[in-house]
Parts: C-alpha cells; sequence; structure tokens
C-alpha cells in the first residue's frame, strides 16, 4: 500500500475594519513532539519532521500524521501572518 504525502496549509483570511487591513494567516504543523517515554519518565521524540494527513480534508484520517501515527495536536503548530493593507481615495486627499 502506498501512502500519499499531504502538507496541511490552511489560510484564514480576516478583515481589519478599523484600519481596512487584511491578516491572512497560513497554520502549518512541523515537528511533532510526542514524548514517547513520558510513561517511564523520560523524553524521546520519534524525530518526525513534519505533519503529513493520512487522509483527505474532512476524515478523521485527516488528523492522524502518515510518517509518525500521531494525532496532529502533537506537532508544533506554526503561524505566519501577512498583513495586506487596502488604499483607498478619500475626498480630503485631492486637495478639495
Amino acid at each position: 500500500m502506498r501512502k500519499r504525502q499531504v502538507v496541511v496549509r490552511r489560510e484564514e483570511p480576516s478583515w481589519n475594519s478599523a484600519n481596512s487591513a487584511q491578516v491572512v494567516r497560513t497554520v502549518r504543523y512541523g515537528e511533532c513532539q510526542k514524548n514517547h517515554a513520558a510513561g517511564v519518565g523520560g523524553h524521546a521524540v520519534d524525530g518526525c519532521r513534519e505533519f503529513m494527513a493520512s487522509g483527505e480534508e474532512g476524515t478523521s484520517n485527516a488528523l492522524t500524521c502518515a510518517a509518525c501515527g500521531c494525532h496532529r495536536n502533537f506537532h508544533k503548530r506554526e503561524v505566519e501572518a501577512e498583513v495586506g493593507y487596502e488604499q483607498h481615495a478619500s475626498p480630503s486627499s485631492n486637495g478639495v
């Protein structure tokens, strides 16, 4: 059985009406931080470097990593925000 590599990236655009700025957040799930030796009082991670979904978006397998088998919550969540400003021409700006 062949596994597919799927990188989960989600963009969540939102508008800030106070200054007409659009903020786009890109969510990426990085390295696995599950402590596999917690039961014996130690610390050991499996070395999985990036979350790869086991199934299609919307299914329960979309939350399981194909590389390490852990739930997506064990992977480091990295949010990148980009702010874009929209300029409006106002009547006072043209000197009238």
